[in-house]
């Protein structure tokens, strides 16, 4: 959904879109574009993250870039306005004031007014009332605390302290400073409105944040109380060269992932069970394939075979594939099953699955699981692709574990983890042989599948596994 509005004939605004199934906000992760950069009509201008994927947003018209409202690594609420662009550059009419660029903040600032005649205006079903962080707006702080800070700073960078100068007749401008410079002022804890600037026109420059995150010297600083009206005398904390803890703020995947997990945990009750089996032959399948024509271009790999041998499974045990309707006390059942599999990334955990899964061949499930993982691990997985899922495989073999009780994709009704595959000691044909050996875990959802059905599922799956021949005379 794409969301604008147009404040004169000149200049246009482009508000944060729902990019997918109802989700209100975003984060800012990139801008691809600077104030006085020219744009067309689908360029992409930036990158957000919301709480499923990563996402690239174009710009729907023409024009020069006038003014970016938020800066990187702000959370903006769906229907705010990030950017306004000059569609019509050179003309007379006068353009609006820039509105100061909002980055994200550590700690609440003090409360400012907003100036008449800007309350956002929304579009679609509607926004709360953002709750991105504002810096004061100009006038917000104490002239007296800015001085005093202003002296304090000095002193740490080695300048000696300058008198203290009179209450300004105007407010306090804003920091100066470029994105990475607050992104390493925000990295160190460093306030930007206690660091003096020695840069040109009074740009804070990355030396000038290394001085504030500097210890203290024998001298005692004082420093002040960021929200108090007036000074407060305190000793300086000592900066340590490395920290015991770090806070990393939840939201985006990772938010998403905490809300789903603790939901389906609490909600659904969990059942687990394991079979320990030998997939030798499936192994020996798999190196067929490799070397089979109809499987040349696609991968071909363990994987395959088992979400093959689930989805033959289903087949066999359709009431497996459902989902719970708390608000209608009823049992879906799905006659198609989209197929998700978890994957790591460097954003997190995502389940993206594999449409109608059941419809495909082996070479076309080959070709779906390798667009999936390369889409996934480029981070370029979209929120319709993680949506609408039935069942789920989780491949914790990858990481060398043997098996785990996996916790079910909310809406789903079972999850299959699959566990590394060692060569063991295993009886085959009454001898100690040594072979290939996993172990199968089934998650299922316990008020729509009783054991007697999981059961059933894990075995076939199982069967398939230690006889891949199944794959033909059961399907």
């Amino acid at each position: 959904m794409t969301t604008m509005t147009q404040t004169s004939a000149r200049f246009r605004e482009f508000k944060m879109p729902d990019v997918g199934e109802g989700l209100t906000e975003a984060e800012i992760l990139k801008w691809f574009v600077q104030p006085g950069d020219t744009v067309t009509d689908g360029q992409v201008v930036c990158e957000v993250e919301t709480a499923k994927a990563a996402v690239e947003l174009p710009i729907p018209f023409d024009g020069v870039v006038h003014e970016l409202r938020f800066g990187e690594g702000t959370t903006v609420d769906v229907g705010q306005v990030i950017i306004t662009v000059d569609v019509a550059p050179g003309s007379e009419d006068e353009a609006p004031a820039p509105a100061p660029v909002q980055e994200p903040v550590d700690e609440p600032a003090a409360p400012a007014e907003e100036p008449k005649g800007r309350t956002p205006v929304l579009v679609g079903y509607g926004v709360a009332e953002s709750s991105t962080k504002r810096r004061p707006r100009k006038g917000a702080a104490a002239p007296e605390a800015a001085a005093v800070a202003a002296a304090v700073q000095a002193e740490l960078n080695g300048h000696g302290a300058p008198a203290v100068p009179a209450a300004p007749e105007t407010p306090v401008a804003r920091p100066l400073a470029k994105p990475p410079v607050r992104k390493l002022a925000k990295d160190l804890g460093i306030d930007l409105a206690t660091v003096v600037p020695t840069g040109k026109d009074g740009i804070i420059t990355r030396e000038d944040v290394h001085a504030a995150a500097a210890p203290a010297g024998p001298v005692a600083a004082e420093a002040v109380a960021p929200s108090a009206p007036a000074p407060v005398v305190a000793e300086a904390p000592a900066a340590t060269a490395s920290a015991r803890e770090t806070r990393i703020p939840v939201k985006g995947v990772r938010k998403a992932i905490a809300q789903a997990m603790v939901g389906s945990a609490f909600t659904a009750p969990h059942v687990t069970e394991f079979v320990t089996i030998d997939v030798t032959r499936t192994m020996k399948l798999v190196a067929e394939l490799k070397e089979d024509k109809e499987m040349a271009g696609v991968r071909v790999n363990p994987l395959l075979i088992i979400a093959k041998a689930l989805l033959v499974a289903i087949k066999r045990n359709p009431e497996v594939n459902a989902a719970w309707d708390e608000a209608n006390q009823e049992i879906v059942q799905k006659h198609y099953v989209n197929l998700g599999i978890a994957a790591a990334t460097p954003r997190g955990l995502i389940v993206p699955n594999i449409k109608d899964a059941h419809d495909k061949t082996l070479p076309q499930l080959a070709e779906a699981l390798g667009e999936l993982v390369t889409t996934a691990r480029d981070g370029k997985t979209s929120p319709a692709a993680m949506a609408g899922g039935t069942v789920t495989i989780t491949n914790v073999g990858v990481f060398g574990v043997d098996t785990g009780t996996p916790i079910l994709n909310p809406g789903e009704s079972a999850i299959l983890a699959v566990g590394a595959i060692k060569l063991q000691p295993w009886v085959h044909k009454g001898k100690v042989k040594p072979r290939q050996v996993t172990t199968l875990a089934l998650s299922f959802d316990h008020r729509l599948v009783d054991g007697e059905l999981g059961s059933k599922v894990l075995a076939d799956v199982a069967a398939i596994l230690e006889q891949p021949k199944r794959l033909i005379t059961w399907a």
